[in-house]
């Protein structure tokens, strides 16, 4: 199945254009998220990756 919606990253409108925002100019992208598999060949990279860059660490509570 092709996506053809596509979603500015600036100011988040949602277009059928697939290069650019036709009200900002900005870059879009696709507002879909990626495909779940329990069978996902890539997860334990995808972990490493996210204990890598930090995303995985608890925010102190107030």
């Amino acid at each position: 199945m092709v996506w053809l919606l596509r979603k500015c990253e600036k100011c988040a409108t949602y277009t059928l254009k697939e290069d650019k925002c036709p009200r900002c100019g900005g870059q879009v992208r696709s507002p879909h998220p990626a495909k779940f598999s329990m069978d996902d060949k890539y997860r334990r990279y995808r972990l490493i990756m996210k204990r890598m860059s930090g995303q995985n660490e608890e925010k102190p509570s107030a």
